[in-house]
């Protein structure tokens, strides 16, 4: 996705281009049979009947339908739902799905410029209505609002601007949001609009895709960086990339929610905004190809911080969650703080650093850590202030199934201090609050195997373990089962 530079070699994903399901089994049914050939897609078909050029479009268009269920059996909890507070992940069996389906389009307008449109459906059941985990949310596809009855809505819509400063040529292959064609080594892009942040920044090779990739949250990108978005992980705004050789820097303003996690959002990106930068480089080692990105961010929004949350509590115990008149999360807890009473314009700052790298040519590892100051409530992501992450991602052609893919990853998430004793008092923030708390980092492993069972389908089984829901050792570990159902076209 995006405007991307000279890579390190290709995502180790089974194919970028997503597909609608009804096309993809229809493709998959009459296609060849070859177990090593690409999948299948509009592109390639229209290509062989030379309807289209795929080194040089003047448009694409792209679509994927993906279905992820999960299902967790009875854990252990000391206590659920404390006094009132809301944000427990509920002790007993529970299911949940996402279904999504998605249609990519871009066109060429002038040299250099182009427009994306991409409209998405999404039906879903969190578990527990997305409550009680932190940086471990078993399914990236699960968003903020929404619910089991389909929603239609736009997800992006941007336009991308390049420039071109020399250095050689490198070809840019066909792809979701992305026209093929040849661009400058060294080149500037400019992009405009409504987009997902993760279109550009964080770009690892092995660990981005939900509907290809690791399911949990915790492996889609750092899960302490609170990047600004609406409620369903997107924002409107602007994206500078440089890319130079082996080299790329880039920079965004985007819009934050005006309500922390929700959807409208805030356009005035002089006064409240996320700001992120972003170093690039590529690498060869031992001849294999890697990336590492060092990234920062600065959020300007409206949130509470919990250190004063809990001075205002203690100087005027009235001023609690249960006595909220402005936007709060609904806790009933009459003796617990609220973030609700002290929202104003707060900053937020983290770093952090994201490597992957090929060891053979079916294989790679990837590692992630950052850092975020821990002062804020969550605004727009997951509740963990820290976080590390680190697996591995092997295709099966090793063992003859070269569109197989199999992944192995573990995470690991803290909260800050300030951020415990708000927990701890019976304290809520979007995601997680179990009325008391007995700290201890929140910790998940996560292993899968996709199986290609026909040239455009995929079915995924995955197992997730996690430790600590909600960085409560009075509490879990949970297990949660997983079954993803992909085709692309």
């Amino acid at each position: 996705m995006g405007s991307r530079g000279p890579t390190a070699g290709p995502p180790l994903i089974l194919a970028r281009p997503g597909r609608a399901l009804v096309l993809a089994l229809s493709l998959a049914c009459r296609a060849a049979a070859d177990e090593g050939a690409a999948p299948p897609t509009l592109m390639r078909d229209l290509a062989a009947r030379g309807l289209h050029d795929p080194a040089d479009e003047a448009w694409n268009a792209y679509a994927q339908a993906t279905w992820i269920s999960s299902w967790k059996p009875a854990f252990p909890a000391r206590y659920t739902n404390l006094n009132g507070s809301i944000n427990s992940l509920l002790p007993h069996a529970e299911y949940s799905f996402t279904g999504t389906a998605t249609l990519f389009l871009g066109v060429r307008l002038w040299s250099g410029g182009e427009a994306y449109f991409v409209p998405e459906v999404i039906s879903e059941r969190p578990l527990s209505q997305l409550r009680g985990l932190g940086g471990a949310i078993q399914n990236f596809e699960l968003q903020k609002t929404g619910g089991v009855n389909p929603t239609l809505y736009r997800s992006r819509a941007y336009l991308r601007q390049t420039f071109g400063l020399g250095g050689g040529t490198v070809e840019r292959e066909s792809d979701q949001m992305q026209l093929g064609g040849r661009v400058d080594r060294r080149r500037i892009v400019v992009v405009l609009g409504n987009f997902s942040v993760l279109d550009f920044f964080d770009r690892n090779a092995f660990t981005n895709d939900p509907r290809q990739q690791f399911l949990s949250m915790q492996f889609m990108t750092h899960a302490a960086w609170d990047f600004a978005a609406d409620a369903r992980g997107y924002s409107w705004g602007g994206v500078v990339e440089l890319y130079w050789d082996d080299w790329a820097l880039r920079a965004s303003r985007v819009s934050p929610p005006i309500e922390p996690n929700q959807l409208p959002v805030d356009l005035r990106l002089d006064r409240h905004y996320g700001d992120s930068v972003e170093l690039e480089h590529q690498h060869t080692l031992l001849g294999r190809a890697g990336a590492v990105r060092l990234l920062a961010f600065r959020n300007r929004e409206v949130m509470g911080r919990f250190d004063d949350a809990v001075a205002v509590w203690r100087a005027d115990p009235s001023r609690n969650a249960a006595a909220c008149t402005s936007f709060n999360y609904g806790s009933s807890n009459a003796t617990a703080p609220d973030l609700c009473w002290v929202r104003r314009p707060n900053v937020k700052v983290g770093v952090g650093v994201s490597v992957d790298q090929y060891v053979t040519e079916s294989a790679g590892l990837f590692l992630r850590a950052l850092w975020a100051d821990g002062q804020s409530e969550v605004d727009a992501y997951t509740s963990a202030d820290r976080s590390v992450s680190l697996g591995a991602l092997a295709r099966g052609a090793p063992w003859g199934r070269p569109l197989d893919l199999a992944g192995a990853a573990a995470g690991l998430e803290w909260i800050s201090a300030s951020h415990a004793e708000y927990l701890a008092l019976g304290g809520i923030d979007a995601f997680i609050g179990d009325g008391a708390l007995r700290r201890a980092q929140e910790a998940n492993v996560e292993l899968f195997y996709s199986v290609n069972v026909l040239p455009a389908l995929w079915v995924t089984a995955d197992w997730q373990h996690i430790w600590n829901p909600g960085f409560n050792a009075d509490r879990g570990p949970v297990h949660v089962l997983g079954m993803r159902i992909h085709a692309q076209y």
